[in-house]
């Protein structure tokens, strides 16, 4: 068996020049911001909407709820369809997808119709989440990658941050439909850019999915008994080069299981989901008090809920920075799980954000409080998630793309439960006692991650040990 893991890389990505790079990440983080903006950027717009298509609050909830599903499922296929057929054409027709759910949700008279049509744009906005962090994996080396991922995850922060302010300011100048018109600009814009600009990042030789399927193919072929070792290994080289791989030999499952055969994965997948979920259950919850209490309009919500996207990129700075500093502590050598070791300070200070902001809302406490509060729980919850992210690539070396999939997964599950639940259960019990509950919940996904933050290294270099020796057993 040839040493695959070890074949020359042709056109190697992360020998491309600073400019091709740059231009690169640039595309991703672009795209990466327009699926962030779709995910509560029609938030502010909730009376408005109802009201237009007679649509009931759970009707509503319903819309979001099926959206972040399918946006955390579907990147299993487009992740595992990019590990054979490349990066580019998973940008270029995921994104064209979106633009035609987005057309037809902009022109819908039903509240059905708009959540079928929202689930075809998640479907082609997941894409992106799935296969953004993969593609900056592939052209940037370790030892710079942290700073250029820093770079990117402001496009996803910075999406959800804003959405609310354009969802709003669409609304109010002309109606809720425009945020939709808007959304198909943008996916159409990002389409094209990937269409004539991006070059693609993927490379056979360091996907270790499409290496198993080479590996399988290889195994199947009948041994030649008479060719002896006179067999030259650049002849050995060539007769690879002619193995064709296609969709057909793809499992997208194996990679997945893959990921969930290590516990310190499995930590941090629920840790993630929960810390998605309770971001997003999070501004929608605050959006239908600032609209049934306050008599917000959708301008003014999204402004409000604009406080808790500015938490977000400012604690996301702030986490890198606290990383650097351990780095440099440990004399400039950092591994996966340092970065989880970052999020103590978070990890403490976020439930009690979050109960003070419950009890806030509970109260009707002036809105200046609320903003305060929203805020805080974005300083404070993004050290976590952003550090999950991070972990999960860097942790799983040769299944980015895999990682990250299972990730979106993990995230739009429990996104799905917590918003079909957060419109009974902050109807039935109040905002109070709702984040009283939310409460708990962060504080045991917090934990989840100090443990691995301890334990992970040990459990992560085991998996890796074992998964060597099953494989050389199978050579």
């Amino acid at each position: 068996m040839p040493d695959i893991e070890h074949m020359p890389v042709a056109d190697d990505p992360r020998m491309w020049s600073s400019f091709r790079k740059n231009l690169t990440l640039f595309l991703v983080a672009s795209a990466s911001m327009t699926a962030g903006f779709a995910v509560n950027i029609q938030n502010p717009a909730v009376g408005e909407m109802e009201q237009d298509l007679n649509a009931t609050s759970g009707q509503f909830s319903l819309s979001i709820s099926v959206f972040i599903l399918v946006q955390g499922l579907l990147p299993l296929l487009w992740s595992a369809v990019s590990e054979i057929k490349g990066r580019k054409l998973v940008y270029i027709s995921s994104l064209g997808l979106s633009v035609v759910g987005s057309i037809v949700v902009a022109t819908s008279r039903t509240m059905p119709l708009v959540i079928g049509f929202r689930a075809l744009q998640a479907a082609g906005l997941s894409a992106v989440m799935a296969i953004g962090a993969a593609s900056l994996a592939d052209i940037f080396d370790p030892v710079e990658r942290g700073t250029k991922m820093g770079i990117y995850y402001i496009a996803p922060q910075l999406g959800p941050a804003i959405g609310p302010i354009f969802g709003g300011v669409l609304t109010t100048a002309f109606n809720w439909r425009a945020i939709f018109w808007f959304l198909a600009i943008v996916g159409g814009t990002n389409a094209l850019n990937f269409l004539f600009f991006f070059k693609d990042t993927f490379r056979r030789e360091r996907s270790l999915t499409y290496q198993n399927i080479l590996r399988e193919r290889l195994s199947e072929k009948p041994r030649d008994q008479n060719n002896s070792s006179s067999t030259s290994q650049q002849e050995h080289t060539i007769n690879l080069a002619d193995i064709k791989i296609s969709l057909k030999d793809l499992n997208p499952i194996e990679p997945q299981l893959q990921i969930l055969r290590r516990w310190n994965n499995i930590a941090i997948l629920v840790a993630s989901g929960l810390q998605f979920a309770f971001g997003f259950i999070l501004t929608y919850t605050s959006s239908r008090t600032l609209s049934s209490a306050y008599n917000y309009n959708a301008l003014k919500i999204g402004l409000v809920i604009l406080t808790y996207g500015i938490g977000d990129i400012i604690g996301g700075r702030w986490s890198d920075r606290e990383l650097r500093q351990r780095k440099a502590a440990n004399g400039g050598i950092s591994f996966a799980e340092m970065r989880l070791k970052s999020t103590l300070l978070g990890v403490i200070m976020l439930p009690p954000c979050i109960l003070a902001f419950g009890w806030v809302c509970q109260e009707r406490v002036n809105v200046s409080a609320i903003c305060i509060l929203l805020f805080a729980c974005g300083f404070f919850s993004i050290w976590q998630y952003t550090s999950t992210l991070a972990y999960i690539v860097d942790a799983n070396v040769g299944r980015s793309s895999s990682a990250v999939s299972i990730n979106s997964t993990f995230r739009g599950i429990a996104a799905f439960i917590g918003t079909e639940l957060a419109v009974p259960m902050q109807d039935g019990l109040g905002d109070g006692w709702t984040y009283t509950i939310w409460t708990v919940i962060m504080a045991l996904s917090g934990a989840l991650i100090l443990i691995v933050a301890v334990k992970g290294r040990g459990w992560r270099e085991a998996a890796e040990a074992q998964e060597k020796h099953r494989q050389q057993a199978k050579e």
